[in-house]
């Protein structure tokens, strides 16, 4: 049972899956009367949102979906809680708004990465969202898996969680878990393993992510593409580029065309990890479109 499992469906469209343990009164508020409010957090999300059965204390709510769904579906349950919190607060005399929790799931072999070195990571989370982060210290019963609670205004905890699945995404791929390019069309093939998109980010940046200052720091990398594959990049009127961009977080600028030339330079900056998710989804692109090359009846979805 793998609560955090990332994988490549169709190129750009990063899925994950993210669990969450709530009381049975949390769990009663996401559902709602008659169903009604998990229904439209998941048709305005596009996320999967599953809840365990039983009448045990606390359930486990899955979150399933590309990274953009798992956001708004994680800011619609942050804002319905702090609904509940501004209406239970109607009946006391308290007066300081208690601030929105959420625990997370997560493996403990992925806590480590969390906190990264010397507990940097964690506390860049912690300066960078203003939302309190803890790692439980024991695994949680007859599990594999901690818990790692989030407290703080709904906007906070949404930004922790996207710092969170960008550093999911991370160890997957130091882990290796993501295919290569298709190894059949030449072109492509030696594309994307020239430009390695996510070899293990210390091989590439020494001091990230273990030290705070080198994961803020915003630096520039260039590919250089064929022309004649530059417009799978950048997609119908720009919808694939764009979605590289919103995906990984950094700035991606493509160079016009030179005379003369048979490629074009693309410059992506940003953070090392904004850059590496870039470059992740530009080869999941190609990887994507040598598929359709080999599977034509495929064509159309693109």
């Amino acid at each position: 049972m793998e609560p955090i499992k990332v994988q490549s469906e169709g190129g750009l469209n990063v899925t994950l899956t993210i669990r969450l343990l709530m009381h049975g009164k949390e769990v009663g508020s996401i559902i709602g009367k008659k169903g009604e409010t998990v229904k439209k957090m998941r048709e305005e999300s596009g996320a999967r949102i599953n809840i365990s059965e039983g009448n045990c204390p606390e359930r486990i709510v899955t979150i399933t979906g590309p990274t953009d769904a798992i956001f708004k579906a994680f800011a619609m349950i942050a804002y319905k809680f702090e609904e509940d919190i501004i209406n239970s607060m109607s009946n006391s005399p308290a007066t300081s708004k208690p601030p929105v929790t959420l625990r997370l799931v997560v493996p403990a072999s992925q806590c480590g990465s969390l906190i990264g070195k010397g507990g940097s990571k964690i506390k860049e989370m912690r300066e960078s969202t203003g939302a309190q982060v803890q790692v439980a210290g024991d695994m949680l019963p007859n599990s594999t898996e901690r818990a790692v609670t989030i407290s703080g205004a709904p906007e906070a905890i949404i930004q922790c969680v996207k710092q969170i699945c960008v550093v999911m995404l991370e160890a997957y791929t130091i882990q290796g878990q993501y295919a290569i390019p298709h190894p059949d069309l030449s072109k492509l093939h030696q594309l994307a393993m020239q430009q390695t998109p996510f070899t293990p980010l210390g091989q590439t940046t020494p001091a990230f992510p273990a030290g705070l200052d080198a994961s803020n720091q915003t630096s520039s990398h260039e590919l250089s593409i064929p022309n004649d594959l530059i417009g799978c990049i950048i997609g119908r009127q720009g919808t694939k580029i764009n979605e590289i961009r919103q995906m990984s977080g950094a700035q991606i600028k493509i160079a016009n065309a030179m005379e003369g030339s048979s490629e074009r330079q693309i410059t992506i900056t940003g953070t090392p990890a904004n850059i590496s998710l870039a470059q992740y989804l530009i080869n999941a692109r190609f990887r994507d479109v040598a598929a359709m090359w080999n599977d034509p009846s495929s064509m159309t979805t693109s």
